[in-house]
Parts: C-alpha cells; sequence; structure tokens
C-alpha cells in the first residue's frame, strides 16, 4: 500500500508539516524543525572527486560508475536499507502490531511512494550514510531487502535507491526482480555481521576538537559493538521501531520522560551501583598512605570498617552496625567485601591481555555510566524522545565528565570494562569480557578508531 495523504513533489519532494503535531508540541521543539525529510547530495559541479559520507556510500558510488546494477544489489542485501515513514504512520503501526516484521523495523507501516508525471509510481530508500538530520514527523525504518521485497505494494512501478544523491539507482519491482532481491537476501544477509567494527562518516561530523565530538567518541565502545557510526549527529540507529523496543526492552524506557529521567542518571553517574567506585576509592586511600602494593585484607577490612562507620554517623551509634547486629547490613558488607576479588581478578586478567599495562589498576568505573550517557543521548533522538539541543548537551556533559575521571581513552575503556564485568560477567570472562577486549584492541590502535583521531585531553 502507499500514502495516498502526503504532498508529492517527485522522489525527493517534501511533506508539508502544518498541521500533524499539537500547537503547544510545535512551540516547545520548534527548533526540530526543518527542509531535510530527504537526503539532497548534489555531485561536485566542477567535476572534482566526490566525497561519500561513509565508505559503503563510496562503494556504491563506484559501483554506478561502473554500471554494476547487480553488485549493488548486493551490497543493499549484506547492509539492509532506510526507508522514510510518516511518523503518523509509523505509531498507527505501532499501535496495530508488528509481527509480519518485528526484527527489521516494521514493515507493516506502508511504503511512502511518489507518483511520477507519465503515471507510474515509485517508491524510495536510502542506506545509511544518506539520512538527513532526524525531523519530527519523518522517521526512517530500517528493512532487509528480502523484506522490502515482501513489502513492496503490486502497485509500485519502480523502486529508487539513495534518490538525489550520486549513488541513485533504479530498479523495477516486478515479481522476477523482487524474486532477485530476496535470493540475495538468502544468500548475503546475516543478522550481526554489520556488528563489531568501526564505522565513521566521512562528512557532517562535528567539529575536530570540539566537546561534542569529544563526548560522540565516548560512547565508542557501544557503536562498535553494534557496528554504529560513530560522529554523526543525525542519528537514526536500527530505525526508529528498533530503537523505540530498544530503550523499552533494555532499558524499561516507554517514553520522553523516562529517557530524560535515565538520561540524567546516566550523567550523573546514578545507575551503576555506589559502592562499585567506593571500593576503588578506598583502595585508593590506602594507596595514597601505604604505596602502590596494597594488601587485600587490610582492602577488605577498611571497606568493612568504613561501611560499618557510615551507618553508626547517619543512624545513631545506637543503630545496630556491629557485625551480627543486622543480618541485612552484614549480607551487603560481605557483598562489598567480595568485590575486592573480582577486582583483582579482573585487573590481574585486564593486565594479560594488555588492556592495562604492567602494575595499572582501574581507579574509577565512571565510564561504564559515562559511555553509555553518550550512547542512550543518541537513542533518544532515534526513538524522538530527545531534541537536538538535548542530544548536544548531553553530549557536552559527557565529555566533561570523561575528561574529568581519567587521563586516556585507554584509562576511560578499562573503567567502561570492569563496569560491564561487574554488571554482567560474573566473572565468567565470557563475550560480555571477549566482546568489549575486541572493541578496546580494534579502538586502540585501527587508524579510523576515535580514540586515535580525538585528542583525550584536548577536546
Amino acid at each position: 500500500m502507499h500514502d495516498e495523504h502526503t504532498e508529492h513533489t517527485g522522489p525527493a519532494g517534501h511533506i508539508d508539516p502544518a498541521g500533524h503535531m499539537d500547537p503547544a508540541d510545535l512551540a516547545e521543539h520548534a527548533d526540530e524543525y526543518h527542509d531535510e525529510f530527504f537526503p539532497d547530495v548534489p555531485a561536485p559541479e566542477d567535476g572534482s572527486p566526490w566525497q561519500a559520507p561513509a565508505d559503503l556510500e563510496q562503494h556504491l558510488y563506484e559501483l554506478c560508475q561502473e554500471d554494476d546494477v547487480y553488485g549493488y544489489l548486493r551490497a543493499m542485501a549484506i547492509e539492509g536499507l532506510y526507508r522514510p515513514v510518516r511518523l503518523d504512520d509509523d505509531a498507527s503501526s505501532v499501535e496495530g502490531g508488528r509481527d509480519d516484521e518485528s526484527e527489521q523495523g516494521g514493515a507493516a507501516s506502508e511504503l511512502l511512494t511518489f507518483d511520477l508525471p507519465d503515471g507510474r509510481k515509485i517508491a524510495q530508500v536510502y542506506t545509511a550514510g544518506f539520512l538527513p538530520r532526524p525531523h519530527p514527523e519523518l522517521v526512517y525504518e530500517y528493512v532487509t531487502l528480502d523484506s522490502l521485497a515482501a513489502a513492496c505494494p503490486d502497485d509500485v512501478d519502480l523502486l529508487v535507491v539513495n534518490a538525489a544523491t550520486p549513488c541513485q539507482q533504479f530498479y523495477l519491482t516486478t515479481d522476477d526482480e523482487r524474486e532477485v532481491w530476496s535470493d540475495l537476501h538468502a544468500r548475503h544477509y546475516r543478522p550481526g555481521n554489520l556488528a563489531h567494527r568501526i564505522d565513521t562518516r566521512r562528512t557532517g561530523a562535528p567539529a575536530p576538537g570540539s566537546p561534542v565530538l569529544h563526548g560522540l567518541a565516548c560512547g565508542a565502545h557501544l557503536c562498535f559493538a553494534n557496528g554504529d557510526a560513530w560522529n554523526t549527529l543525525d542519528w537514526h540507529g536500527a530505525g526508529h521501531h528498533n530503537e523505540i523496543d530498544r530503550l523499552r526492552e533494555w532499558w524499561g524506557v516507554n517514553d520522553r520522560d523516562d529517557w530524560l529521567a535515565l538520561q540524567e542518571r546516566l550523567l550523573t553517574r546514578d545507575v551503576s551501583p555506589w559502592y562499585w567506585d567506593f571500593v576503588l576509592n578506598v583502595r585508593a586511600a590506602l594507596i595514597e598512605r601505604y604505596g602502590p602494593r596494597v594488601d587485600p585484607e587490610l582492602w577488605r577490612e577498611r571497606i568493612e570498617a568504613t561501611l560499618r562507620h557510615r551507618v553508626s554517623q547517619t543512624a545513631g551509634p545506637g543503630a545496630p552496625h556491629r557485625p551480627g547486629e543486622d543480618a541485612e547490613l552484614d549480607d551487603f558488607v560481605a557483598h562489598v567485601r567480595a568485590l575486592v576479588g573480582k577486582v583483582i581478578r579482573y585487573e590481574s586478567r585486564f593486565r594479560a591481555d594488555a588492556l592495562l599495562p604492567p602494575g595499572g589498576r582501574v581507579d574509577t568505573v565512571a565510564a561504564w555510566d559515562t559511555g553509555r550517557a553518550s550512547k542512550m543521548a543518541r537513542w533518544g533522538v532515534g526513538a524522538r524522545y530527545a531534541t537536538r539541543a538535548e542530544l548536544l548537551k548531553a553530549l557536552e556533559r559527557a565529555s566533561e565528565a570523561a575528561r574529568a575521571a581519567y587521563t586516556s581513552w585507554e584509562s576511560f575503556s578499562a573503567g567502561y570494562i570492569l563496569g560491564r564485568c561487574l554488571h554482567f560477567d560474573e566473572e565468567q570472562f565470557g563475550t560480555w569480557y571477549t566482546d568489549a577486549l575486541r572493541a578496546h584492541q580494534a579502538l586502540t590502535t585501527d587508524p579510523d578508531s576515535p580514540w586515535l583521531t580525538v585528542d583525550f585531553r584536548g577536546a
């Protein structure tokens, strides 16, 4: 089915935003409105080499120059595509359910189409690097080539990929053509194959040396894990539905208010347990007093003494705080004491894997919340819970928090990974650790890595 309620001016036409948002909301988010509904990327008029936004688009551009239509399709089968959807249509598909496309971004909503002057109908899709600045009324949904073949209405005659760009390519949508799409998908698409990689945008990134770019780099671990571009503000992520689903399923975020509260908690380091850094701070105090070699038992004893003293200070000296007087307090003290052994064993493994230098240690796990805060700001935009101004401010605050707690990307990464392991790994040294180690190794060695192109202290 096609969208019959949109004003069409051609494949790169604009929709009229007037009348689709409550006036109060319109005033509140007036700065979110702009004219970049669809990409419009002209080739250089002087014939100079064109700078593609990302490696995929550079590859597609070369395929267009070679007139390799099949190779272009194969690349789309591997990477997937994004299709524009009016937000009110997308919301209707959420309310009505998405049983046919829950994993690939909601193909239940109608495919946006345009009528050509010759009477034919055309649908448009884009690759990730061309997606424009997010708009309050138009979203982009991720779709595989196979899902596109299944969802393409029978009255659509043409598919244009990356319209109004140097990578523009047209395809017929006959049954035979769509069978080719499905076949290419079956042969080349593998869920998860796009994860665990560094994806750097070549155009449109924030200014070098800016706190915003530094704040984006703070989310590099998660960007690597998900295969996301680390340096773009024009965030669409895994597609609008998938961004909403991610926040709901992993974070319990169901609306803007939830997102605002969680974003603030991450930026103020109020999501991870406070006592993780408390344990590390006790060791730091012992190091300052006795030197770098800290006896583990002394460390545990100082933790317990400090915790019990705090209870007597806050609840009064008559409050039960000695061993055996309060079972709940005893259990908590035992749990925190046990963290000493965990930290020692993780740091030993970190040094063996060159994640820490010889003799190195983790002084704070602040990066675990700060790194996630960087990505949470982008996820909020993808779900349309956050404004661009809120995104920029959150990234600046993440940058400031990271530089206040660490001196290098390497130490930031070690803190992030220790926090991740304390949260998920339970000393199994399984994928929660090995995947993060893989990210650390890539981010500290790949020439495209933000950690080699963004100076940690210079932002």
